[in-house]
């Protein structure tokens, strides 16, 4: 505590704030949505190509996207999430972000 006893010494407030301003800028998910158009190889094969996922990763997260309707595929900034989405878009995916 400072000499006053209100708050702590050291800038704590200050560290935090910055923490905090951090994990929101880095707490953006790309979401890939279920769509009727897309053959689940060729999502596979996006998630593989795009994000250089191992095929068992990228099966994966593509049999979640099939099985649940949608699956997180990417995180990071926000600036990285917009252009995950614009990526998966210019595949022909449906894919949204949102701030994790």
């Amino acid at each position: 505590m400072d000499a006053g006893g209100d708050r702590p010494a050291g800038g704590t407030a200050v560290k935090e704030r910055v923490a905090d301003k951090l994990a929101a800028q880095l707490s953006w998910v790309t979401v890939v949505w279920d769509d009727p158009v897309n053959l689940m190889v060729y999502v596979t094969h996006v998630f593989q190509t795009h994000f250089g996922y191992p095929k068992s990763k990228a099966h994966r997260l593509m049999m979640q996207v099939h099985t649940e309707g949608k699956a997180v595929v990417a995180s990071g900034s926000k600036e990285q999430m917009e252009s995950a989405v614009d990526a998966m878009h210019s595949y022909g995916l449906w894919a949204t972000m949102e701030q994790a």
